[in-house]
């Protein structure tokens, strides 16, 4: 069962060696590692040619924004499981593909998910949070809980099946491409009980003002797009990330 992992990037120069190397030392044999780089103007696309074939496939040129590239990906991507990996995070081992691809031995499960680190920018040894996920039920959703998304892997079919992230969305496609498949079409889905990736601290969505207001607009456009959730979700969805932060009570956010 080929396992397709894909990474988009753009001027990544100081991350994405680890990132790459991260992949390529899994012990899975069947990864399909696909990279999608946006024209990066600084060395991305150098240190991405020093890895040679050992990168599946890969692109570089000029894209609409951070959702039309993971489309770019979906449509390069062969593997019957398909994931994303962010130019800066990296699998927190090197057994990581291979636990999710024992779990889709099972041919009812749809997609899984697991467990993140959250880990300062400059030093990945120094954890700032561990973010535990808990199984899935959408009592959670509905308080803005989400399956970290790096850790989210489902089958490529379904992709084909209910779309990909639409790119009319700046922020939070992503957000709408799990609601769309966990609630709208009800796929199935299975935690696993183990840290999956390390996530370097930082993010498009939360450097300022404007994004922040960007996302909670786009945030309820989702649910509204998808039928579920309110103004409640979203205020538990804003306030998730501070309670992973600064421990708030489990049994709202996780």
């Amino acid at each position: 069962m080929k396992v397709s992992v894909i990474t988009i990037c753009h001027n990544s120069e100081h991350f994405i060696g680890d990132t790459i190397r991260s992949v390529l030392s899994q012990t899975y044999p069947e990864i399909e590692y696909i990279i999608v780089d946006g024209n990066s103007q600084d060395n991305t696309l150098e240190i991405i040619k020093s890895f040679g074939s050992q990168i599946s496939k890969w692109v570089s040129e000029p894209d609409k924004g951070l959702y039309d590239a993971l489309n770019k990906g979906l449509a390069m991507a062969t593997g019957e499981i398909v994931g994303f990996l962010h130019s800066d995070d990296i699998f927190v081992n090197e057994t990581v593909i291979e636990t999710i691809a024992d779990f889709f031995t099972n041919p009812g499960l749809d997609s899984v998910y697991g467990d993140i680190q959250y880990v300062d920018q400059n030093d990945i040894r120094k954890i700032l949070t561990n973010r535990k996920s808990g199984k899935f039920c959408r009592t959670k959703l509905r308080f803005g809980w989400l399956p970290p998304h790096p850790t989210f892997y489902v089958r490529r079919k379904l992709y084909i099946s209910f779309g990909n992230f639409d790119t009319t969305f700046k922020i939070s496609a992503d957000y709408d491409s799990i609601l769309r498949l966990l609630v709208k079409h009800k796929i199935s889905t299975t935690y696993i009980p183990m840290v999956m990736v390390k996530m370097r601290v930082g993010g498009v969505s939360n450097r300022t003002m404007k994004n922040i207001s960007m996302k909670w607009k786009e945030d309820y456009r989702a649910m509204k797009k998808n039928n579920f959730g309110n103004l409640f979700t979203l205020f538990f969805k804003t306030m998730r990330p501070i309670a992973h932060f600064y421990k708030s009570p489990k049994y709202l956010f996780e």
